[in-house]
Parts: structure tokens; sequence; C-alpha cells
């Protein structure tokens, strides 16, 4: 049983679990341990099968096990895990990147979203020579000890360091604005300008729920950061290739100076890229004093999983089946939600999605925080008790792949009518 699972991992690992956000704290009872996927399904440690919503929090747009991105990995480890040495699959999954994502001129490849973010940031210090970056509440850009500040008592106030160890003088040098309010990015930029190196964003907020951007926000976001001689830079770790090849920024049609992307580009291992204009990313060593290294940075591994699906992204019509798909599950869920004694928002774009207990619009932080989080939790424990396998907090997205097909949805939506009524 996973709670006797649970509590031998407690005994060696802290909570129990290796990223928080697996734990169920904010839902109740123990984390289900898994031992295997295939297509849309998860299976867990006592042969349980679920209709997988969080997709590895949203990497595997191709399903589990997918025998190409499988196939790939046989060929790779085959010649060897790791050489610590340049490879030529670097190059080729680096130069993919580059023709697909609009601001991508080089990129340097990591081991994680979290290394992306922490290395952009240092890059973007360097570049413009100054200390201080903003961001906005809500928006999540890893664990790094700069991006772990939350506000202070009012718009302009420096941020508070939101876990120990982070330092205050660290959290002075970070910013805090609102999501979609762009007179408090202009507020700040009036007070601190100067002094501001980037502006650090998810163009589509997925860490506090799905919040998508309002009409003209990102583009606004784009003419200050110019007007001030600030970077802007995109967290693309969620959207990179969820919403399409050329991501949140070419969706938008608003290109930034640098962008972190992680997730789907290493097909469900471990990989990071951060990029952006040559001009920039040439300061970076060995041309340029920036320092950054990674003994797993490109493994082999990774980029041959990531090669394999970009593969199969870039054929014809993917994103269109995707996207449908995906509009079909919004539908069938408002559908199978419409007899509810509760009020209820979803905020979806593209194969990704919230379902937030709240009457009210959701899009900003202090909305999302409205919703009801405790019916979410018996919301998730009825629903996993029905096989289908969500996120085990209010606060994040959902995700289908390709293979989650239409008589898959419609059995998730059947456990939904089947749970509604004890919420």
């Amino acid at each position: 049983m996973s709670e006797a699972r649970h509590h031998r991992a407690s005994q060696v690992i802290p909570g129990g679990v290796n990223s928080t956000v697996r734990a169920f704290r904010s839902v109740g009872g123990s984390p289900v341990f898994m031992e295997r996927g295939k297509g849309p399904f998860i299976y867990d440690a006592d042969g349980k099968e679920y209709i997988d919503f969080v997709c590895s929090w949203g990497p595997l747009i191709l399903g589990h096990a997918h025998p190409h991105v499988t196939e790939a990995l046989h060929k790779a480890i085959e010649k060897g895990t790791s050489f610590g040495a340049c490879t030529e699959a670097e190059t080729l999954l680096a130069e993919r990147l580059c023709l697909a994502v609009p601001s991508f001129e080089k990129v340097r490849l990591v081991s994680s979203g979290t290394e992306a973010t922490l290395s952009a940031l240092r890059l973007a210090r360097a570049y413009t020579g100054r200390e201080r970056f903003m961001k906005f509440r809500g928006c999540y850009h890893g664990h790094a000890d700069s991006f772990l500040i939350e506000a202070g008592s009012g718009a302009l106030t420096l941020g508070q360091p939101s876990s120990p160890g982070v330092t205050k003088a660290c959290a002075q040098d970070t910013l805090l604005a609102e999501f979609n309010n762009l007179e408090s990015v202009q507020a700040i930029f009036n007070k601190y300008g100067d002094s501001i190196s980037c502006v650090f964003v998810e163009p589509v907020a997925g860490n506090m729920g799905v919040v998508l951007p309002e009409a003209g926000f990102l583009q606004g976001l784009r003419n200050l950061c110019t007007a001030n001689g600030s970077l802007l830079v995109f967290d693309e770790v969620i959207t990179g290739f969820r919403l399409g090849l050329s991501g949140a920024q070419g969706y938008f049609n608003v290109t930034p100076d640098l962008t972190t992307m992680g997730k789907i580009i290493g097909g469900g291992l471990p990989l990071g890229v951060y990029g952006g204009k040559a001009e920039i990313m040439d300061r970076i060593s060995p041309l340029g004093p920036v320092y950054q290294a990674g003994t797993l940075s490109g493994n082999p591994i990774a980029t041959a999983a990531g090669l394999a699906v970009l593969d199969l992204l870039e054929q014809p019509g993917f994103y269109e089946s995707l996207n449908f798909r995906a509009e079909q599950w919004e539908n069938s869920t408002r559908e199978a939600l419409s007899g509810a004694a509760f009020p209820f928002t979803i905020n979806r774009l593209g194969s990704m999605m919230t379902l937030f207990f709240t009457e009210s619009p959701v899009s900003s932080y202090a909305q999302a925080v409205q919703s009801d989080t405790k019916r979410y939790g018996r919301y998730f424990s009825a629903m996993l008790g029905q096989g289908v396998y969500l996120a085990p907090a209010q606060f994040e997205a959902a995700f289908i792949s390709c293979e989650h097909s239409e008589k898959v949805l419609e059995r998730s939506c059947e456990a939904i009518r089947n749970c509604i009524s004890g919420l």
C-alpha cells in the first residue's frame, strides 16, 4: 500500500518525497507510489490504473513510454550514458531549438528548468550591469534563492524571503509586481528603473493554476523593458512546445530577449535550456566572463529523448489535433460539472487547463487564491478513487497528451459526474 511505502520513504527522505509538489499535504492522504505508465495511463505499485492528467507535470506530451521515444533511448543507452564531452546530438538539438523558437539565436543546454532560470538571471545581470530584477506574484521559476521571494507590504516594497535559508540581501534585489497589471510594473520601473536588469515572467502562468495573459500585457512588458534598458525573460519551462513549436512567444507574437525551457524538450528526462540573442549569449564562458558549467548538461540520453519528441511535434497537424482534443476536454468537463451545487471556473490554453473552485474569473494571483482549496482536496480524493490522477494541489495545471483519446476523456468526465454530489 502507498501509505506503508510513504512511511518507509519518510525514514530516509524528508517528508518521504524528493519534490515538495509530490506531497499530498494540501489534499490529504499519502502520496501514491507509481510503478509504470503507458499512453494516457499511469499504474501504481499495487497495479491500479489511473488516467494521468499530470503527465509528469507537463513533459509527456506524447504520453507515457511512447515507442518512438523509448526506441531512441534504447539506441542511445547502448552507446553510453554520459561522456562529459561534446556530442553531435547536442548540436542537433540546439539547431532545432533555434529554428523553432523566435528568441533563440544561441542556446546553452542544462539539466533542469531551475538551472536554466538561475543561469538566465545571472546572465541578464551581467549583460546589463544591474543587480535587481522583477518577477510576478504567483509565477514560479524554480527554487533558486532569488526566485523564492514573496511580496512585501506594498507594490513598491522590496521582496521578503519566502523560505528559510534565503537571505534578506538576496530578497532585496527582487521586486514583486502583479501579473496582468501593467500599472504595477510601470510603478516599479518609475522607482527602480535604472537598477532593474530584467523582468522574469511565465507568459502563461502555470503555477498559480493556468492564468492567461490579458490582451496587451505581454506586449506592454516588452515595451516597458525596451524603454528602460531591461531584458525581458520568458520562462517557458511549461509553455515551451506545449502551446506549439514556437512556444508562447510565437503564440502571442511577443519576442523576449532571453527564454528558459525544460520539461518537453527532454522528453521526460532531465534537460533544460536557456537562450536568446547571440550578443547576450556570447557573454557566457568560454566566450565571455559569465560562468556556467554542468557535467551532465546536454547528456546523450536526454538529448536523444528530446530529439525523438521533436520528430513527432514537427509532424503536420500535431498541435491542431492535440488542441482540438483539449477543447473537447474542456467542454466535456464543463458539461459534467453543469449540475454541481458549487461555483467553478475553468482556464485553458492549448492542452493545459485548471479547474478553479471559485465563481469569479481568474486572471491574477489574488483571484486564484480565492479558490476553495478544501473543496479541491475533496475533489482530488474522489477522482483518485475513480481512477483519475490529478495534481495534488489546486494551484497547478492539468495536461493532456496526444494519447488522451475521446474515449479516455469521456471516462474522466464520467468520474466527475460520479463524485460531484459528495463535494
